[in-house]
């Protein structure tokens, strides 16, 4: 604004206020008539006095913002240096050091949960947990989408008041689908829905992060603390794309419950409980598939050759057995998890091990330093101390086969196996570390083992 003209706009708001004093004065002052008492005076009067005086205030008010944004404004004038074009042919200088950025807040930025809902008023085991849990409100708000507009379900989140915010997606309709996936439909509007909901995260209340959980997930009471201290590492290494709280391999009798605190990097998208980056969704969002989403993110054009963050031990566990997906894996593996249930001090430890080159210089040795056995030996009770040791197999029948052999999920998707990490799965068999792993000559990931 120009000095000028904001020396005229402070003189016009001078003058509007010393007139709605003057009046205000005149009103207040006026003698009552002849006769009278003051308390006869027209209550039409004493209402104009009165909204002229609010009105004074207001305007007070505005004259202060307009001195404050005014001061403002003229302390930018004055640090701004000023600069004419340089002339043809003259000399080109640098610019002047710009002035230092202002001290980081000591206050880390929120870190939301989106909770996806549709019609499970369970979802209050959920939310109890996050809550329990959760170190503080400011920190991680919770924020609830809910799809299918079911009304008991929608009571249970309400019920939670200000403690979560609670938000519906508006659209309810039926997903026009391929005659062929007609019986698809859910998984349709699961895709549908979060989209809906991470834009709403990332576009509508502008978070740098989310940890994404859905309606039938239960947390671990350092779920919050985990996540909390990976932030970090994410930003900072970008063959990184998301931290997960779930090991796909997670059952009591395959981890070591001893070690909760060892985390590993994985060329499988875990989901169920994971964290993501406002830039990831910037990716994401303009190709977003219309169903199966979590199969679309675990294809080669998504995952682009980076990796997740999985813990030995995981931090959520799936209660919900009724689905779209009927229970498939929930009755043979799911609700089998075991869910870790002591704190670990992530925040307090150093996780520059997950980098990738550190982790690789650490983390591939060990595995290919390892003994090579034979599965029947594993199966048999193996014999000679209690080190770790190497499980090989060459090709997808042959890791189908030993998988099934150690009780792990022998499924593959793009030909990554769950947990995996360049074709190595991490696991514990009668109390032995086992690496299920390819040849150490391992090239690549072959899509046609799916």
């Amino acid at each position: 604004m120009p000095k000028q003209s904001r020396h005229l706009a402070l003189w016009g708001v001078a003058l509007f206020l010393a007139w709605n004093a003057l009046v205000l004065l005149f009103l207040r002052n006026r003698p009552a008539p002849p006769g009278t008492g003051a308390s006869r005076l027209p209550s039409e009067l004493i209402r104009l006095a009165q909204d002229a005086e609010a009105e004074l205030e207001r305007q007070k008010e505005l004259l202060r913002q307009i001195h404050r944004l005014s001061g403002l404004w003229e302390q930018r004038r004055r640090r701004k240096p000023a600069t004419a074009p340089p002339r043809i042919g003259a000399r080109q200088t640098r610019p002047a050091t710009p002035p230092p950025p202002p001290p980081p807040s000591s206050e880390p930025p929120a870190l939301p949960v989106l909770v996806l809902a549709c019609d499970r008023s369970t979802v209050r085991r959920c939310l109890d947990k996050l809550l329990r849990y959760r170190p503080s409100a400011r920190r991680f708000p919770v924020i609830v989408s809910q799809d299918c507009g079911h009304a008991e379900t929608a009571r249970v989140i309400a019920s939670y008041g200000d403690a979560v915010e609670h938000i519906r997606q508006p659209d309810l309709s039926d997903v026009a689908v391929p005659p062929e996936h007609r019986k698809f439909q859910g998984y349709y509007k699961i895709a549908r829905h979060y989209r809906w909901a991470l834009r709403q995260v990332f576009r509508t209340f502008g978070y740098g992060a989310a940890i994404v959980v859905e309606d039938d997930l239960e947390v671990a009471p350092d779920f919050f603390e985990y996540f909390q201290a990976a932030l970090p590492l994410l930003r900072q290494d970008p063959t990184l794309w998301c931290v997960s709280a779930w090991n796909d391999n997670g059952r009591e009798h395959l981890v070591d419950a001893a070690r909760a605190e060892l985390l590993y990097r994985t060329d499988f998208f875990p989901g169920l409980g994971w964290l993501l980056l406002a830039e990831l969704w910037d990716e994401l969002e303009p190709k977003w598939p219309k169903a199966f989403w979590d199969d679309w993110m675990r294809q080669p054009e998504q995952r682009r050759g980076r990796s997740c963050v999985r813990p030995e031990v995981s931090r959520t566990m799936t209660f919900g057995r009724k689905g779209v997906s009927h229970g498939q894996f929930f009755d043979q593996y799911l609700k089998f998890i075991k869910l870790n249930d002591r704190f670990v001090p992530f925040t307090q430890l150093d996780l520059s091990y997950l980098k990738k080159d550190e982790y690789e210089r650490s983390f591939l040795p060990r595995v290919y330093s390892a003994p090579e056995v034979r599965v029947e030996e594993l199966q048999g009770g193996l014999r000679g101390g209690d080190g770790a040791v190497r499980l090989q197999y060459r090709g997808r029948d042959a890791f189908k086969a030993f998988a099934k052999a150690l009780g792990l999920m022998d499924d593959l998707k793009s030909g990554v196996p769950r947990a995996g990490y360049r074709g190595i799965v991490s696991v514990v068999y009668r109390g032995r570390r086992v690496y299920l792993a390819p040849p150490r000559d391992w090239t690549g990931y072959d899509p046609t083992w799916s």
